[in-house]
């Protein structure tokens, strides 16, 4: 048995803070976007492409950093990747152009792309099956406090200061963790392998392509013109990179993972939830500051409810999981979340907070329970020495649908909305919500269009999101089996056949 690394809690500390500084901007962002919309003249479309520019990128190059980690050092990775981040942030606080906005957000999504698989890699390699719940739900945790304190953190600067100062908050963060990584954690490699540059570009080329044309339809439409090329692009790239995953000698990709009902249950179910997600935060702000007249701080607290609740069902989580099994827990938190985006259906512009806030409570409870039950069933189907990879892989999955999420939403909110305002309202009214409102100079009717408008195309997209949950949720009860309890069943049998196919499965995943 191999002994356990006495330095293992702390190295924890540093994969949280690495994570950490993640979660803090994209929670602090999302807060900012009215702000940022009036001051630097931000349309609905700049707006999806400063969120969607850094996933694009982050889920782009996740798997090729996974394999430079595996080869050339973790740690190494994924210092590289928090001195880019830090170094992009620093310079997004001086930004005056959507432009110069959407190119630091894409380094940082290189940075980011860096950071993360490190961070799970590192985390399965250093923790045994014993410890690794235990430590995956203390990195959760550390997560959803991330969650907790950076929207209100964003939203007291926005008021004191700008917009631009909530990318100042990743500076200190990245100097920690940086520190603490080079002080604390030791280096840790995977078996050499030969570089795919074909699958990195063709991986990367098609989500971004099919990404672009889910954001140009409600102006382009789905299939015409340039609309269409980009689909074309879209469609012939990622097909182009699952046929060649397959038939190239050393694969970016070890598909073969996907053989394995947890791991191929448990990421596709969480594509669908991240992709029912991927417009909220983006929908609720707006609904906030623009509907209910928020301020920037009242905005980040009233997220609050979320991210409380998040933290107490990841809590709970990591002790039922044992007890009733993490495919009971997966449908039973999902089913939770699928109930407040119902719930959430119901608000309209006189609704105020309290529905808002008790979705938002639900969401989170249903999110704790959920998400890390099915990130730590599919994990463990992961072998240490495709860690790198294996880690990237279940990230590029969950980051498509999240990207997927905010332009179909994204894009869905925008055309209902330009829908629901009266036809004689003016380009800029029919466009966001926040150009209405600049656009009324006062005017009581034109403002309580825009926000029913608003609310009602709110409405539908919350819609969507619950049917995508719900899918999620059925996926994963019909694909995943409880690991334990498959193992139980094994041993108790102690067949002949039953322990081919074990081993024949290990050796697979460890191809």
């Amino acid at each position: 048995m191999e002994t356990r690394n006495p330095r293992r809690w702390w190295i924890l500390v540093v994969l949280c803070l690495s994570t950490l500084v993640l979660v803090v901007d994209s929670m602090a962002l999302t807060v900012a976007v009215p702000s940022m919309t009036e001051d630097i003249g931000a349309s609905a479309q700049d707006i999806q492409w400063i969120l969607d520019s850094y996933i694009l990128v982050f889920a782009g190059l996740l798997l090729t950093s996974g394999s430079l980690g595996d080869r050339f050092g973790r740690r190494k990775i994924m210092i590289i990747g928090l001195l880019l981040f830090g170094a992009a942030s620093l310079a997004a606080t001086v930004c005056t152009s959507p432009g110069e906005v959407i190119a630091a957000r894409i380094t940082m999504g290189v940075g980011g792309a860096l950071i993360m698989p490190s961070t799970l890699s590192i985390l399965i390699t250093v923790f045994d099956e014993d410890e690794r719940p235990k430590a995956m739900a203390a990195w959760g945790s550390v997560s959803m406090l991330g969650l907790v304190g950076s929207p209100v953190l964003g939203g007291v600067l926005i008021d004191r200061f700008s917009w631009q100062s909530i990318f100042f908050i990743n500076v200190p963060v990245v100097v920690l963790a940086v520190v603490a990584a080079l002080t604390l954690m030791p280096e840790s490699k995977g078996p050499w392998q030969k570089p795919d540059p074909l699958g990195a570009i063709l991986s990367a080329v098609g989500m971004t392509a099919l990404i672009w044309w889910i954001i140009e339809i409600p102006q382009h439409g789905a299939f015409e013109g340039r609309s269409l090329v980009t689909l074309a692009v879209a469609v012939v790239s990622l097909a182009g990179f699952v046929i060649w995953e397959n038939v190239t000698p050393e694969p970016m990709v070890p598909l073969v993972l996907f053989k394995h009902r947890n791991f191929s249950g448990g990421s596709l179910s969480l594509t669908l939830v991240q992709i029912g997600n991927g417009g909220l935060l983006l929908v609720l702000t707006q609904y906030l500051q623009f509907v209910l007249g928020y301020s920037p701080v009242k905005a980040g607290l009233a997220f609050v409810p979320l991210a409380v609740a998040a933290l107490i069902g990841n809590g709970a989580g990591a002790g039922l999981a044992a007890k009733v099994g993490n495919r009971v827990l997966i449908l039973v938190g999902m089913l939770v979340m699928a109930g407040s985006f119902a719930l959430l259906t119901t608000v309209d512009a006189a609704s105020g907070f309290t529905v808002p806030a008790i979705a938002l409570g639900l969401l989170g409870l249903g999110a704790g329970l959920a998400m890390p039950a099915a990130v730590g069933a599919l994990m463990s189907t992961i072998p240490e020495e495709k860690a790198g990879v294996g880690s990237a892989l279940n990230d590029t999955i969950q980051q498509a649908g999240t990207a997927l999420g905010i332009a179909i939403l994204g894009s869905l909110l925008t055309s209902t909305y330009s829908r629901e305002m009266p036809a004689d309202a003016s380009e800029q009214a029919k466009q966001s919500i926040g150009g209405a409102l600049a656009a009324a100079k006062g005017d009581p009717a034109m403002i309580e269009s825009a926000r029913e408008a608003f609310t009602t195309s709110m409405s539908t997209t919350f819609t969507i999101s619950a049917i995508g949950v719900l899918a999620a949720a059925a996926l994963a009860t019909l694909v995943m089996r409880d690991g334990k309890k498959a193992s139980a069943e094994g041993e108790a049998a102690g067949t002949a056949n039953g322990q081919e196919a074990e081993g024949k499965e290990k050796s697979e995943l460890a191809v």
